[in-house]
């Protein structure tokens, strides 16, 4: 979300609509793109809710580009439940290293403790997620034998660069100044800031400095 504060601090909020996208892809050894998963859409809004002609256009602009073009009233709301849960997500599967299942056989509270957290932070920034959205998150972090894993775990394992700051450092940054605590959050973070360290420190010594 720290995007949407910098856009907002140089353009106005009045300026700015709030967006969020849903696509599960990768690319293979090749540099082709997999699409994972079936869906594929493009969620936008005014950040104050309510609808705008500004909003109508943008999703006429944009139909029929092979994605589902999804106009909403309450976006700032729906991309706060992303991030919780992909916060989430991110911090148990790479904190653990492996897909949910793997983590709920060796610690069947985990995930979703760090799902408890990262909600609290969202909840105590005035951005409460639905139930429809928290029951959805839930299931997918609960499920017994499930192969989910986070981005950020499969940029891990492939020695990418990872989104830690912007995925989790700013959702605990947010929390602490909120009153929040998130001890779990707090060690995925440091978990993943590591993965980062060692990749740049590997980086400086294959360029021979």
């Amino acid at each position: 979300m720290s995007h949407m504060d910098a856009l907002n601090a140089r353009f106005g909020k009045g300026q700015v609509l709030g967006g969020w996208c849903a696509i599960s892809a990768t690319l293979n050894g090749q540099g082709e793109v997999l699409h994972l998963q079936p869906f594929h859409s493009l969620s936008l809004g005014e950040q104050d809710g309510g609808s705008s002609d500004r909003v109508v256009a943008m999703t006429r602009g944009l139909s029929g580009a092979k994605f589902e073009v999804l106009p909403v009233d309450s976006i700032m709301r729906e991309m706060w439940e992303k991030w919780l849960f992909i916060a989430a997500a991110a911090g148990a599967t790479c904190l653990m290293r492996g897909p949910v299942g793997d983590i709920l056989a060796a610690d069947p509270g985990l995930p979703a403790k760090l799902l408890d957290e990262c909600v609290s932070i969202a909840v105590k920034c005035g951005f409460p997620p639905s139930m429809p959205a928290l029951d959805r998150f839930r299931t997918i972090l609960t499920t017994p034998g499930s192969p989910f894993t986070a981005s950020m775990l499969r940029d891990v394992e492939a020695g990418l660069r990872i989104e830690a700051d912007h995925v989790i450092g700013d959702l605990l940054n947010r929390g602490e100044r909120a009153g929040q605590a998130a001890p779990l959050l707090g060690v995925a973070y440091a978990h993943v800031k590591t993965y980062e360290a060692r990749r740049a420190r590997e980086a400086q010594w294959s360029n021979g400095q």
